[in-house]
Parts: C-alpha cells; structure tokens; sequence
C-alpha cells in the first residue's frame, strides 16, 4: 500500500514542538506516512500579509489530510502593527486562518471528544454524600457546526450606508439603537442555514446511534435567539421524530448546561451546538478531564474528504521560547489518533490511545499541569516530564 501523505501545519509557538512530538509517536507505533508542511500562523501575516497561503491551500486540496499544531492570533488593530513595513498601511486586515480554513474547504464537522482519563490528577471531583469524594466518569463528544453563527465573520464597524438603512428597517434596532452615532456601532452576525444545521444534527444523531448513546443534547439558546437556535431545536425534534426515535433529544439552554457541567457532566453524551456555543460547551467539558491539554477535535467536510485535526489549544506563546519544552502534547497524540480512525488506520489509533491510557494511569510521567505546577521553566527540574518525556513514555508503552 502506498504511503499516505500528510499535510503537517505546525503553526506557532508550542504548535510546532507538540506535532513533531506527535509524528515521533506516528512513527514509532508503525503508521508510515510522507509529511509535506504547510505554512500557516503569524509569521505568514507578518512577513506576507496573509497567514494562510495560496500554497497550503493547494497542499491540502491534493492531499485532504491535515495535523494542525496552533495558532496565535491578535486583535485587529494590533495584527496591523506587526506587519513587516513594506505592508504597513495596505488595508489588509488580519483573519483568524484556522476559521479561513474552515470556511474555505467547508469543513463545517467539527467533532471534540471529552473523556476522563483515569488516574490522571486533573480530573473533575465533586462532594457526595455524607462528605464523600466523587469522580464521575465524563464520556462526551461535542458536535460543532464550524463554519457558520458568529465565527461566520460578517461584521462591520461604522457601518456603511446600506447595512445601516437595513438594520434600520427592525423595530427593535430602531428603538435600542436608532439614536445611537453610526461610527460608535460595531455589528458581527450570527447567520444559521438549513443546509449546515441539518449536517451538524445528523451528524450528531448518526454518531449517537452507531456509538450506543441514548441521548443528543441540543445547547443553545432558543428561548432568546429565536430565529436561529430556534431554528435550529425545530429542526433537531424534526430529524429525531423521523429518522432517529429511539434517540432521546434534550435541549438545554447554553448559560444552563454550564452550571450543570459540575453538577452531573457524567449524565452528558453527544452534544450538538452552534459554533460559538460549541465552542464554549466543549472547552467546558475539557476543564472536567484535565483542561486544553488533554482535549483533541477533528474537522471534516464529508462530501470531499478532507479533514483537519488539532488540539483545542492556542499556541501558548510564553512557552515556546523555553530551552526545554514543558507543554503537555498528549491532546495533539489524541487529534493524531482521531485522523488515524478517520483514514481507516484504527488498529494503530487504538494501540496508541491504550499506551497514552497507561501512561497517565500509572502516573510515574507528568506534564507541569498534572502536577498542578505554574508553566515556569524550571518545573522539569522539579519533576515535571517534558514534553519530549511524555511523548517519550508514551512510546515506552507502545513495546
């Protein structure tokens, strides 16, 4: 069989050293692949006013597979100042390059599992009865609608004279707004289709039924953001009702499900949301299982194929310039593991998701944030594992 081809995209700060970590893992649990890099992140916006190229956008149209370290990404104006002086004062304007990804290719499956790993320190506790410790067992997986709602990037500030007159046409901005100086608005949208809503519920229902669970929670906000979460719960007791009965459908409400999270995370299964709640819901459930560190997410357009997987994290800048690295690389080895399902290689996913498992368990190899530890540079010599020590244990258990 031949070689796959992997589009490796390491990005910025600790995005470059977690991936490489990862494909040493890759390699040494015997998946072979060729991996040809793709330019992304700050440095292309600095030096090139566009932080994701023509050319890895090519990359990935040949290739469909992605591993994705992180990105840095700054407010507007602050992106502008960093620009190399040749491109100071051009009028570009800095977007977020994984969103760009996202929309560009239609990758608007985003799936992030959320899942206790035992014996790892950081997990969520709570009191029981009579003064009892509990650990409930979190087993959830967050289905994002990714390329739409307000990461969809339709915004204006001062808005010009057509976008103005037709939120003037809505009572409702006439009578909050009306009165207020065009130049002191800032609008951003939050735009549903039918089209992408109904992908992200059947997606969800799908995985719920073939994975055994008896449950998709709907999170969003349908009683205040009528048009869309609204659409979006009709349209989920529609596709239950017809094609998926022996699902049950919650709904609950965004600011809601938050407080539940540590009341009764472990009664959670598969979880469908709109991308801004998505997002939230799943770095919530990712603090109950150890934080960013541990939590992994995939993003696929099923029609043509191509998929990008990264860790949850940013690029953690502040890390990046440390002598020896620190950061925990284990929810880039679990997106790795989630490409390897994707591509049919799941015997090698497996093996390396039971080495990973051991690992934390037996709990001798421990990142700084396992041991609960300010991310300080001295904290190896403390006794805190590297990041090339986990990786490196990780690989001990792959033998």
């Amino acid at each position: 069989m031949a070689k796959r081809t992997i589009v490796k995209m390491p990005g910025d700060g600790i995005g470059k050293v977690v991936l490489e970590e990862t494909i040493r893992v890759l390699e040494a649990a015997g998946f072979e692949a060729d991996y040809v890099e793709g330019d992304i992140g700050w440095e292309f916006w600095c030096k090139e006013g566009n932080p994701l190229p023509q050319r890895t956008l090519d990359l990935l149209e040949k290739h469909k597979i992605g591993l994705f370290g992180a990105i840095t990404s700054k407010p507007k104006d602050e992106a502008a100042t960093e620009l190399i002086p040749e491109l100071q004062d051009k009028g570009l304007v800095y977007s977020s390059p994984i969103v760009g990804l996202r929309q560009h290719f239609g990758l608007d499956i985003c799936m992030r599992p959320c899942r206790t790993y035992k014996g790892n320190p950081l997990n969520f506790i709570r009191r029981g009865p009579n003064d009892t410790i509990e650990e409930p067992e979190i087993d959830a997986i967050i289905f994002r609608q990714n390329t739409e709602g307000l990461y969809g990037g339709v915004e204006w500030s001062n808005p010009s004279d057509t976008v103005y007159y037709a939120l003037m046409t809505h009572p409702k901005f006439v009578k909050n707004f009306g009165k207020t100086p065009r130049e002191e608005i800032s609008v951003s949208t939050r735009i549903f289709t039918k089209k992408a809503t109904e992908r992200i519920l059947r997606a969800a229902f799908n995985y719920a039924k073939d994975n055994g669970y008896k449950s998709v929670t709907l999170c969003e906000k349908p009683n205040v953001i009528r048009e869309t979460s609204g659409m979006m719960y009709k349209m989920a007791q529609q596709i239950q009702k017809a094609d998926f009965p022996n699902i049950e459908l919650w709904n609950t409400n965004i600011d809601a499900q938050m407080m539940w999270l540590t009341k009764n995370p472990e009664n959670y299964g598969v979880i469908v949301a709109g991308n801004m709640f998505g997002d939230i819901v799943s770095d919530g459930f990712a603090g109950l299982i150890g934080g960013l560190g541990f939590a992994s997410s995939a993003q696929m357009n099923p029609d043509s194929g191509l998929a990008v997987f990264e860790p949850t994290h940013g690029s953690a800048p502040k890390y990046a310039d440390y002598e020896t690295s620190i950061v925990n690389p284990i929810a880039m080895i679990v997106s790795a593991c989630a490409m390897l399902d994707f591509i049919g290689e799941k015997e090698i996913a497996e093996k390396i998701g039971k080495a990973t498992a051991e690992v934390i368990a037996e709990g001798k190899v421990r990142t700084y944030d396992m041991m609960k530890m300010t991310g300080r540079p001295d904290v190896v010599e403390k006794g805190a594992a590297s990041t090339q020590q986990m990786a490196d244990a990780i690989i001990a258990k792959l033998a």
